[in-house]
């Protein structure tokens, strides 16, 4: 895979992530219910977008609850876990991605979907670290 396009498929994927996050209303809830208190008391005049909301709380680090810098830490995890994932599927599936799935518009999902569909022309190295993410 061309680097260029390699990038552009992390960076999907990794948008694709983080708006899924936010539509089905897990990830983003979790993170503004735990930090309510908090962005109410030091945040509440920040207009929300842009990471604005994020930089604000990192401002003021080291006052945030334990709740909500749980709840911050346990969102960071999981995003590197998605984002390790990715750079292994795409490592691993470079040249399924190319060859089988190379004319497939990027984003929302439809490397991955293609992916899929074609599960049964899919290299070993491939299947392997797709099967191994979905036992996690």
């Amino acid at each position: 895979m061309k680097p260029g396009r390699m990038k552009a498929f992390l960076l999907g994927i990794a948008i694709l992530v983080c708006n899924a996050a936010a539509a089905d209303d897990t990830l983003l809830d979790y993170v503004l219910d735990a930090c309510e208190a908090d962005l109410q008391q030091y945040c509440s005049q920040v207009t929300p977008g842009e990471g604005r909301l994020l930089y604000c709380v990192a401002a003021h680090e080291d006052k945030i609850s334990g709740q909500c810098s749980y709840a911050l830490f346990s969102a960071a995890v999981l995003l590197e876990q998605l984002a390790d994932f990715i750079v292994e599927v795409a490592a691993s599936c470079e040249t399924e991605i190319e060859t089988l799935c190379g004319e497939v518009e990027l984003g929302e999902g439809r490397i991955l979907a293609c992916l899929e569909e074609h599960e049964a022309e899919l290299g070993e190295a491939c299947k392997s670290v797709i099967a191994e993410t979905a036992r996690e």
